[in-house]
């Protein structure tokens, strides 16, 4: 089961042992100020979509304090090649319109995924409601040992 929290204007997303498994950012609108948005969170406005952001590969080397030997080196690379070409493939057969891969503002080890989001019908800015919309795709990235 999938639990979400609002910070400021995006959503953090927890797996069942709270843990951040991802960020949702509705998209409020092109023209939505600050004000605008402030006010669409306070009313529980529907959104019609957004921006997933995922934790893509966690490459495990660049800590300043690393001290391995080439064998690990090896053996990390080659889980990180692993996770890259599940990513491909998914990329690959589903063809979103875009995608946006990032260094993690949280952990300089790990990439992102960031993902176009779009709802059958607009969801409520409320955390359960996009908790609950959002859960299939969450299963999914669990499912393909994204998360």
């Amino acid at each position: 089961m999938w639990t979400m929290d609002q910070d400021e204007t995006y959503f953090r997303i927890f797996d069942s042992e709270k843990r951040i498994a991802g960020y949702f950012d509705p998209q409020y609108g092109e023209h939505a100020d600050d004000d605008t948005i402030e006010l669409m969170l306070k009313k529980k406005h529907t959104v019609p979509g957004g921006f997933l952001v995922v934790p893509m590969i966690k490459f495990g080397l660049f800590d300043a304090d690393l001290h391995i030997d080439i064998h690990t080196l090896k053996s990390r690379l080659e889980a990180v090649n692993k996770s890259f070409a599940r990513w491909h493939n998914y990329i690959l057969s589903k063809n979103p319109p875009f995608h946006v891969v990032r260094i993690s503002h949280t952990d300089q080890d790990m990439l992102t995924m960031t993902l176009p989001i779009r709802f059958r019908n607009p969801i409520r800015l409320d955390k359960k409601d996009l908790a609950a919309e959002l859960s299939f795709t969450m299963d999914t990235f669990q499912r393909l040992g994204f998360l």
